[in-house]
């Protein structure tokens, strides 16, 4: 029989995509959702990581799990109670926990949790493979966006990486027909830019003129970031550029799921 492929976060920005990518690949796909779900190709499981309900049920059966899900506030009691669950199957399935790129290095809580999430998997004895991937197009464009609504557009003296998740789910993709490797190599997008660069392309995209400001800003979390602490040298594995996406945000059927 072909693996089956569990999917927690089947409904989350990324799940939803991986999803569609391993369906559309004909894989077997169990997605996990919080509330009863059908279609897409996939068997929908009812099921809450926060209270452990539904779960064992979730993972009976399944070879393999992409945890996509996220929770800032119980990041690392919902991979506890995943890591129990998959203690107690017949056969442990292999875990890819989806993290973040430099959350061993840029002092924010958000990253910390990940962080501690990702050693409670390591420790936990069952096959994983632990992938951190740069920050996502979206929110990119939301924080910068924000910024965007003044007369003067202030941006911090950064660098990004933004990567497509469509890109992530190929990868997420292919590590759920692959080996355990415990830490993967880090997922990046496929352009470093600077944060000025950034927001000229989103006005750009929306029509609009303004003065971009460079600004630098005290405190170790901005210096981590202004030291790249967020990017990943040497891995521009993602292939959907920011303008892309942006380009497609205006017209969705500038770009096509590859």
């Amino acid at each position: 029989m072909p693996e089956r492929i569990l999917v927690t976060g089947g409904t989350g920005q990324l799940g939803s995509v991986v999803v569609e990518r391993l369906v559309s690949a004909g894989e077997r796909v169990r997605a996990l959702s919080r509330r009863r779900r059908s279609g897409g190709g996939a068997e929908w499981v009812a099921g809450d990581l926060r209270s452990g309900r539904g779960i064992n049920t979730a993972l009976a059966g399944c070879d393999v799990v992409l945890h996509c899900a996220t929770d800032y506030r119980h990041e690392v009691a919902t991979m506890r109670t995943l890591v129990e669950a998959a203690r107690w199957t017949g056969n442990p399935p292999h875990v890819v926990y989806v993290s973040i790129v430099g959350v061993d290095r840029v002092p924010l809580g958000y990253y910390a949790a990940k962080l501690a999430a990702e050693e409670v998997l390591a420790s936990s004895g069952l096959p994983h493979t632990i992938q951190r991937a740069t920050q996502f197009h979206s929110l990119v464009r939301v924080v910068l966006a924000g910024a965007g609504r003044l007369p003067v557009v202030p941006v911090p003296r950064w660098r990004f990486q933004p990567v497509d998740v469509r890109d992530l789910a190929v990868r997420l993709a292919e590590l759920a027909k692959a080996e355990p490797t415990g830490r993967a190599p880090d997922f990046g997008g496929p352009e470093v830019l600077a944060a000025a660069d950034l927001a000229k392309a989103l006005l750009a995209a929306s029509g609009r003129t303004k003065r971009v400001l460079p600004v630098r800003l005290p405190g170790a979390l901005f210096r981590a970031y202004a030291e790249g602490g967020h990017l990943a040298p040497g891995h521009t594995d993602g292939v959907i550029t920011f303008r892309q996406y942006l380009a497609e945000q205006a017209n969705p059927a500038a770009l096509r799921y590859h």
